[in-house]
Protein backbone atom coordinates (compact mmCIF):
# COMPACT_ATOMS: atom_id res chain seq x y z
CA UNK A 1 0.00 0.00 0.00
CA UNK A 2 1.35 3.40 -0.96
CA UNK A 3 1.06 6.45 1.30
CA UNK A 4 1.93 10.08 0.63
CA UNK A 5 1.75 13.10 2.89
CA UNK A 6 0.28 16.44 1.88
CA UNK A 7 0.80 19.44 4.16
CA UNK A 8 -1.66 22.32 3.64
CA UNK A 9 -0.01 25.67 4.40
CA UNK A 10 -1.62 29.10 4.04
CA UNK A 11 0.11 32.43 4.58
CA UNK A 12 -3.06 34.21 5.63
CA UNK A 13 -4.14 33.50 9.20
CA UNK A 14 -6.34 35.60 11.45
CA UNK A 15 -4.38 34.84 14.60
CA UNK A 16 -0.89 34.43 13.13
CA UNK A 17 -0.28 35.69 9.56
CA UNK A 18 2.75 34.09 7.92
CA UNK A 19 2.85 31.26 10.45
CA UNK A 20 4.44 28.64 8.12
CA UNK A 21 7.42 30.96 7.57
CA UNK A 22 7.94 31.79 11.24
CA UNK A 23 11.36 30.75 12.51
CA UNK A 24 11.58 27.99 15.11
CA UNK A 25 15.03 27.00 16.30
CA UNK A 26 16.72 28.35 13.20
CA UNK A 27 14.34 26.76 10.67
CA UNK A 28 10.91 27.70 9.42
CA UNK A 29 7.87 25.99 10.91
CA UNK A 30 6.98 24.51 7.52
CA UNK A 31 10.48 23.05 7.08
CA UNK A 32 10.25 21.35 10.46
CA UNK A 33 6.86 19.87 9.60
CA UNK A 34 8.12 18.67 6.22
CA UNK A 35 11.23 17.07 7.73
CA UNK A 36 9.17 15.25 10.36
CA UNK A 37 6.83 13.95 7.65
CA UNK A 38 9.58 12.76 5.29
CA UNK A 39 11.39 10.99 8.10
CA UNK A 40 8.71 8.30 7.79
CA UNK A 41 7.05 8.92 4.40
CA UNK A 42 8.89 8.45 1.13
CA UNK A 43 6.86 11.20 -0.53
CA UNK A 44 5.39 14.41 0.83
CA UNK A 45 4.28 17.76 -0.59
CA UNK A 46 3.40 21.17 0.81
CA UNK A 47 0.13 22.45 -0.69
CA UNK A 48 0.03 26.24 -0.55
CA UNK A 49 -1.64 29.26 -2.10
CA UNK A 50 1.31 31.56 -1.44
CA UNK A 51 4.39 32.01 -3.61
CA UNK A 52 6.57 32.83 -0.58
CA UNK A 53 5.81 29.50 1.05
CA UNK A 54 6.27 27.70 -2.27
CA UNK A 55 9.70 29.26 -2.79
CA UNK A 56 10.76 28.54 0.78
CA UNK A 57 9.92 24.85 0.40
CA UNK A 58 11.77 24.66 -2.92
CA UNK A 59 14.81 26.35 -1.36
CA UNK A 60 15.18 23.80 1.44
CA UNK A 61 14.81 20.95 -1.08
CA UNK A 62 11.19 20.03 -0.44
CA UNK A 63 8.32 19.46 -2.83
CA UNK A 64 5.51 21.97 -3.12
CA UNK A 65 2.41 22.48 -5.23
CA UNK A 66 0.45 25.69 -5.76
CA UNK A 67 -3.29 25.57 -5.06
CA UNK A 68 -6.19 28.00 -5.29
CA UNK A 69 -6.57 30.66 -2.59
CA UNK A 70 -10.33 30.19 -2.07
CA UNK A 71 -10.46 26.76 -0.41
CA UNK A 72 -12.65 26.64 2.69
CA UNK A 73 -10.72 23.80 4.32
CA UNK A 74 -7.39 22.02 4.31
CA UNK A 75 -9.16 18.92 3.01
CA UNK A 76 -10.23 20.77 -0.13
CA UNK A 77 -6.70 22.07 -0.63
CA UNK A 78 -5.31 18.55 -0.29
CA UNK A 79 -7.72 17.19 -2.89
CA UNK A 80 -6.67 19.85 -5.42
CA UNK A 81 -3.00 19.12 -4.68
CA UNK A 82 -3.54 15.38 -5.11
CA UNK A 83 -5.14 15.99 -8.49
CA UNK A 84 -2.29 18.23 -9.61
CA UNK A 85 0.34 15.78 -8.43
CA UNK A 86 -1.48 12.95 -10.19
CA UNK A 87 -0.61 10.64 -7.35
CA UNK A 88 -1.21 6.90 -7.51
CA UNK A 89 -1.10 6.62 -3.71
CA UNK A 90 -3.72 4.45 -2.02
CA UNK A 91 -3.87 6.68 1.07
CA UNK A 92 -3.22 10.40 1.48
CA UNK A 93 -2.18 11.72 4.88
CA UNK A 94 -3.18 15.25 5.83
CA UNK A 95 -0.39 16.62 8.03
CA UNK A 96 -1.14 19.98 9.59
CA UNK A 97 1.31 22.69 8.57
CA UNK A 98 1.49 24.04 12.11
CA UNK A 99 2.57 20.80 13.84
CA UNK A 100 6.40 20.95 13.78
CA UNK A 101 6.76 18.21 16.39
CA UNK A 102 4.58 15.55 14.83
CA UNK A 103 6.15 12.19 15.63
CA UNK A 104 6.93 9.23 13.39
CA UNK A 105 5.02 6.99 15.78
CA UNK A 106 1.85 9.03 15.21
CA UNK A 107 2.11 8.76 11.44
CA UNK A 108 2.85 5.02 11.73
CA UNK A 109 -0.23 4.53 13.94
CA UNK A 110 -2.33 6.33 11.34
CA UNK A 111 -0.92 4.20 8.52
CA UNK A 112 -1.63 0.93 10.35
CA UNK A 113 -5.33 1.82 10.59
CA UNK A 114 -5.52 1.03 6.88
CA UNK A 115 -4.42 -2.56 7.41
CA UNK A 116 -8.17 -3.04 7.83
CA UNK A 117 -9.83 -2.66 4.42
CA UNK A 118 -12.97 -1.23 6.05
CA UNK A 119 -11.11 1.91 7.17
CA UNK A 120 -12.11 4.81 4.94
CA UNK A 121 -10.69 7.71 6.96
CA UNK A 122 -8.22 7.57 9.85
CA UNK A 123 -7.39 10.01 12.62
CA UNK A 124 -5.81 10.04 16.09
CA UNK A 125 -6.98 10.43 19.66
CA UNK A 126 -5.14 10.90 22.96
CA UNK A 127 -6.48 10.52 26.46
CA UNK A 128 -7.03 13.75 28.33
CA UNK A 129 -4.86 14.09 31.40
CA UNK A 130 -6.99 16.65 33.26
CA UNK A 131 -10.67 17.44 33.40
CA UNK A 132 -9.84 21.10 32.79
CA UNK A 133 -8.26 20.20 29.44
CA UNK A 134 -11.30 18.11 28.53
CA UNK A 135 -13.60 21.04 29.29
CA UNK A 136 -11.84 23.24 26.71
CA UNK A 137 -14.13 23.67 23.66
CA UNK A 138 -11.05 24.26 21.47
CA UNK A 139 -10.02 20.65 22.09
CA UNK A 140 -12.59 18.45 20.34
CA UNK A 141 -13.56 15.20 22.01
CA UNK A 142 -14.16 11.80 20.38
CA UNK A 143 -16.31 8.85 21.37
CA UNK A 144 -15.74 5.55 19.54
CA UNK A 145 -17.32 2.16 19.22
CA UNK A 146 -15.62 -1.03 20.39
CA UNK A 147 -13.77 -1.41 17.08
CA UNK A 148 -12.32 2.08 17.29
CA UNK A 149 -14.60 3.78 14.78
CA UNK A 150 -15.74 7.29 15.69
CA UNK A 151 -19.34 7.63 16.82
CA UNK A 152 -19.18 11.39 17.32
CA UNK A 153 -16.88 14.39 17.73
CA UNK A 154 -17.85 17.33 19.91
CA UNK A 155 -16.54 20.50 21.45
CA UNK A 156 -18.59 19.59 24.52
CA UNK A 157 -17.22 17.08 26.99
CA UNK A 158 -18.70 13.70 26.02
CA UNK A 159 -19.98 11.34 27.27
CA UNK A 160 -21.86 12.67 30.28
CA UNK A 161 -21.08 10.63 33.42
CA UNK A 162 -24.32 10.38 35.32
CA UNK A 163 -24.24 10.37 39.11
CA UNK A 164 -20.66 11.63 39.42
CA UNK A 165 -19.19 15.05 40.02
CA UNK A 166 -17.45 16.33 36.91
CA UNK A 167 -14.14 16.55 38.75
CA UNK A 168 -14.30 12.72 39.05
CA UNK A 169 -15.20 11.94 35.44
CA UNK A 170 -11.70 11.04 34.23
CA UNK A 171 -11.62 8.28 36.85
CA UNK A 172 -14.63 6.62 35.23
CA UNK A 173 -14.11 7.01 31.47
CA UNK A 174 -11.14 7.43 29.07
CA UNK A 175 -12.05 10.80 27.56
CA UNK A 176 -10.33 11.19 24.19
CA UNK A 177 -8.88 14.38 22.73
CA UNK A 178 -8.99 14.58 18.93
CA UNK A 179 -5.68 15.33 17.23
CA UNK A 180 -6.17 16.92 13.82
CA UNK A 181 -4.17 14.44 11.77
CA UNK A 182 -6.15 12.64 9.04
CA UNK A 183 -5.61 10.02 6.38
CA UNK A 184 -8.03 9.20 3.56
CA UNK A 185 -8.26 6.49 0.96
CA UNK A 186 -7.76 8.26 -2.35
CA UNK A 187 -11.31 7.79 -3.63
CA UNK A 188 -12.80 8.77 -0.26
CA UNK A 189 -10.88 12.05 -0.22
CA UNK A 190 -12.29 12.86 -3.64
CA UNK A 191 -15.83 12.04 -2.49
CA UNK A 192 -15.87 13.95 0.81
CA UNK A 193 -14.70 17.17 -0.80
CA UNK A 194 -17.86 17.11 -2.96
CA UNK A 195 -20.19 17.00 0.05
CA UNK A 196 -22.08 20.14 1.11
CA UNK A 197 -21.79 21.35 4.68
CA UNK A 198 -23.98 19.38 7.08
CA UNK A 199 -26.12 20.54 10.02
CA UNK A 200 -23.88 18.92 12.66
CA UNK A 201 -20.76 20.35 11.06
CA UNK A 202 -22.26 23.84 11.10
CA UNK A 203 -23.43 23.46 14.69
CA UNK A 204 -20.07 22.36 16.10
CA UNK A 205 -17.79 23.88 13.43
CA UNK A 206 -16.09 20.49 12.98
CA UNK A 207 -15.59 19.36 9.38
CA UNK A 208 -15.31 15.66 10.27
CA UNK A 209 -18.98 15.64 11.35
CA UNK A 210 -19.91 16.19 7.69
CA UNK A 211 -18.26 12.89 6.86
CA UNK A 212 -19.94 11.00 9.71
CA UNK A 213 -23.31 12.53 8.88
CA UNK A 214 -22.95 11.25 5.31
CA UNK A 215 -22.16 7.70 6.41
CA UNK A 216 -18.36 7.61 6.12
CA UNK A 217 -16.46 5.66 8.75
CA UNK A 218 -13.57 7.27 10.62
CA UNK A 219 -11.22 4.94 12.48
CA UNK A 220 -9.41 6.38 15.48
CA UNK A 221 -5.87 5.33 16.37
CA UNK A 222 -4.54 5.99 19.87
CA UNK A 223 -1.36 7.86 20.71
CA UNK A 224 0.23 8.88 23.99
CA UNK A 225 2.27 11.63 22.30
CA UNK A 226 1.10 15.19 22.86
CA UNK A 227 1.39 17.54 19.90
CA UNK A 228 2.56 21.14 20.12
CA UNK A 229 0.51 23.00 17.54
CA UNK A 230 1.18 26.63 16.65
CA UNK A 231 -1.88 28.87 16.27
CA UNK A 232 -0.59 32.13 17.75
CA UNK A 233 2.72 33.97 18.33
CA UNK A 234 2.44 32.88 21.97
CA UNK A 235 2.29 29.25 20.83
CA UNK A 236 5.51 29.83 18.90
CA UNK A 237 7.19 31.00 22.09
CA UNK A 238 6.02 27.84 23.86
CA UNK A 239 7.31 25.76 20.95
CA UNK A 240 10.72 27.44 21.25
CA UNK A 241 10.78 26.54 24.95
CA UNK A 242 9.71 22.95 24.15
CA UNK A 243 12.45 22.68 21.54
CA UNK A 244 15.05 23.99 23.97
CA UNK A 245 13.94 21.48 26.61
CA UNK A 246 14.66 18.58 24.23
CA UNK A 247 18.30 19.52 23.69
Amino acid sequence: MKFIGIIPARFASTRFPGKPLAMLGGRTVIQRVYEQATAILEEAYVATDDERIYQTVEQFGGRAVMTRPDHKSGTDRIEEAAEKIGTQADVIINIQGDEPFIQQSQIETLMHLFDDPTTQIGTLGKRFETIEAAQNPNSPKIVTDKRGFALYFSRSIIPYIRGKEQCEWLQHFPFLKHLGLYAYRREVLREVTLLPQSPLEIAESLEQLRWLENGYRIRVGLTDVETVGIDTPEDLQRAEAFLASRK
